[in-house]
């Protein structure tokens, strides 16, 4: 039966330029959205840019041109490199449109007569020196559930609470430096806990991932808070119905940009949108985010949606942050690495299928570690799938003017590749995307083992061989066509290069079983080539001096030094001791290790992720003792590759040894996850 789908991946914000951790996404959703379309599914892939707030209109001030020039300069470029990077949305939009905005006030307009809406008087920071209220994410200071330093007015980055800007200890103003003072002024509250009932249900409906459903618990267990939706002028953005100098938060008109691009896709199309957006519709809704946007994605999103009479999303799909070479994105080290950068250098389908290869259908992180990179797509791409293709097509043009033998020689063989397809798409459907990637290599492994054994060039050379040498590699093309056919999703173009030298029409999903015989292919061109050292040493070096470059415009426009703004690489200040990640770690699970005297195997709970950690505690604890129990990790030290298998990170334990040493033991209040200060 044919699916109707309606895919969204998080709006960028239109602020600045794409950069590589944002691209794990639209290479995610991508992928899922090209599988579905093989499959024959009517799928509809929008997006938009997150084009209002507070720093969008102070950036356009400090440029001085309007917002709206910025937004929409910004968009070309988010746009030029979506499609360089091959990723297919069938509408992009922004939340600065006709669209959004009658959606948001329809929205909101529902949800407010049907008494989710309330108007109450507030105290909010105040500017003294810019004489303006600032955005929860214009102020900084620590987060008041974890203690956490420099966190937003809004949503703390390490733990995870959200909580109003006036409870945010030691505040200061982003926009000016200056300390805020409290102002009052009337806001509008979403009554999140109107929904509380039908959001439990709806959390523990499969909509979700597992791991986000017992995160959300956390939030419910501590109470659901009326959600301030409103923001006073000045504020680029919408103002609310009936109201004068109130504006649309940002997150409240973002989420429904999704609705307004696949609005404006819908009337430019023929598409009935109605039947989209009905509850109970036969149609489905999925969105692809960040595990940081999850609070706003899974509770707000889906009650605001609810509220109005419209529907609300079938599946959810959380993934994890990218590091580079183990560590943070950095500047200075050159890996935080624009979009832009990156294909300015480097086939983009080369980080397509990395990340595929990376990616599961968790909310785990994933590392581009370059070394990898350059080796496995050396490795994989071209010495095992372009290969096949390449050692077999020069007999067969040379020879055989590119004509197929008339049958295959291995039709066994062939058929273990083609049954492998309705695997293969469950995994994809399942975005574990990194079993699929190793599921195929496998497949591209025995081909290339096929091709070895059955060495044409030796037979090229004997006299009356000349059938055999036909059949051989007319065989080896037809791998070859399954394996393009089951990457596709991954690499589209690639895969467009090789059904022109397959002389075919673009594959589908059902095309892997049946062969291509008695055909006549095309001269084969080379699909791909090595990933050289010097490339990966351009993209740092290019990616260094944009963060030189843009440092220099950040101190023009705020006014301060170079060196205030990052530290010059190489010096050591006291912060680089706060690298260290400290967090609450709740022991789920506890054993022996077999052959070890020392270590105890655990598992730790960390919030968001589990982590495998071995601890030389053995001599203090027995097992049984610890599940449950509440510690403290080193959650950011590098995995380190044990006899044993894979530490993840350092309990920490204190004492002269022996029975006398007592793993750090937090607060009864304190919760998984939680920075330790």
């Amino acid at each position: 039966m044919q699916r109707k789908i309606l895919v969204t991946s998080a709006l960028p914000y239109a602020n600045g330029s794409i950069h590589l951790g944002h691209m794990v996404e639209y290479i995610q959703t991508d992928i899922w959205v090209r599988f579905q379309k093989m499959r024959g599914h009517e799928v509809h892939y929008v997006c938009a840019d997150d084009a209002h707030g507070t720093p969008i209109m102070l950036r356009a001030q400090n440029q001085g041109i309007s917002a709206e020039q910025l937004i929409s300069e910004v968009s070309k470029e988010h746009q030029a490199d979506f499609a360089d990077f091959a990723i297919g949305f069938d509408n992009y939009h922004s939340t600065h449109s006709d669209e959004n905005r009658e959606l948001a006030s329809r929205i909101y307009l529902a949800n407010r007569d049907a008494g989710h809406i309330e108007a109450r008087t507030i105290s909010q920071a105040y500017d003294p020196e810019k004489e303006m209220f600032l955005p929860d994410r214009f102020i900084r200071g620590e987060c008041p559930k974890c203690g956490a330093a420099d966190q937003y007015g809004d949503n703390c980055e390490v733990c995870g609470a959200t909580y109003e800007p006036t409870e945010l200890k030691n505040p200061v103003s982003a926009v000016s430096g200056a300390t805020p003072i409290t102002k009052e002024s009337e806001h509008y509250f979403f009554k999140l806990g109107d929904f509380e009932k039908t959001l439990r249900e709806w959390t523990h409906s499969d909509h979700l991932q597992p791991e986000v459903t017992r995160k959300l618990g956390e939030w419910f267990d501590s109470g659901l808070q009326d959600w301030d939706i409103s923001r006073d002028a000045p504020y680029f953005g919408f103002e609310i119905p009936d109201t004068e100098n109130k504006f649309f938060y940002v997150w409240m008109d973002a989420p429904i940009g999704y609705l307004a691009s696949f609005k404006n896709y819908c009337e430019r199309e023929g598409v009935d949108f109605d039947r989209f957006m009905q509850p109970g519709s036969d149609t489905e809704m999925v969105h692809f985010i960040g595990k940081d946007i999850i609070y706003f994605h899974a509770l707000f999103w889906p009650a605001m949606l609810e509220g109005a009479g419209f529907r609300q999303p079938d599946n959810i799909y959380a993934h994890g942050f990218l590091t580079v070479d183990g560590k943070k994105m950095s500047k200075s080290r050159g890996t935080f690495i624009k979009a832009r950068t990156y294909l300015d250098h480097l086939n983009p389908e080369y980080l397509r299928y990395y990340f595929a290869a990376k990616l599961g259908s968790g909310i785990d992180d994933i590392d581009l570690s370059l070394e990898d990179f350059q080796t496995r797509i050396n490795a994989d791409l071209v010495g095992k799938v372009v290969n096949i293709a390449s050692r077999c097509a020069g007999f067969l043009t040379k020879r055989f003017d590119g004509q197929l033998a008339d049958k295959l020689s291995e039709p066994g063989l062939f058929r273990d590749f083609a049954n492998q397809a309705e695997a293969i798409a469950k995994r994809y459907e399942a975005r574990e995307f990194g079993q699929t990637m190793r599921e195929i290599m496998a497949l591209a492994d025995r081909a290339n083992v096929y091709i070895d054994e059955m060495k044409p060039w030796v037979l090229a050379k004997e006299e009356g061989k000349e059938d055999e040498v036909q059949a051989i590699c007319s065989m080896g093309i037809n791998l070859f066509r399954v394996l393009v056919a089951y990457l596709k999703p991954v690499l589209p173009r690639t895969a467009e290069q090789a059904e022109t030298f397959l002389n075919i029409d673009p594959l589908q999903w059902s095309d892997v079983a049946t062969p291509l015989v008695g055909h006549t292919i095309n001269k084969f061109k080379p699909l791909m080539t090595r990933i050289e050292q010097d490339k990966l040493d351009a993209i740092l070096a290019a990616s260094r001096e944009s963060m030189a470059s843009e440092q220099k415009a950040d101190a023009k426009e705020t006014g301060k030094k170079s060196s205030e703004i990052e530290p010059i690489a190489g010096e050591i200040q006291f912060d680089d001791f706060a690298k260290i990640d400290l967090r609450v770690a709740k022991i789920v699970n506890a054993e022996h290790v077999e052959g070890a005297d020392k270590l105890l195997k655990l598992t730790l709970d960390i919030g968001l992720a589990e982590k495998q950690v071995f601890a030389g505690i053995k001599s203090a604890y027995a097992p049984e003792d610890l599940i449950g129990k509440l510690t403290v990790m080193v959650a950011n030290l590098a995995p380190r590759k044990m006899r044993f298998g894979l530490s993840e990170g350092m309990v920490l334990a204190a004492g002269p040894g022996g029975k006398d040493l007592f793993i750090l033991n937090p607060d009864a209040g304190a919760q998984p996850g939680m920075r330790v200060k």
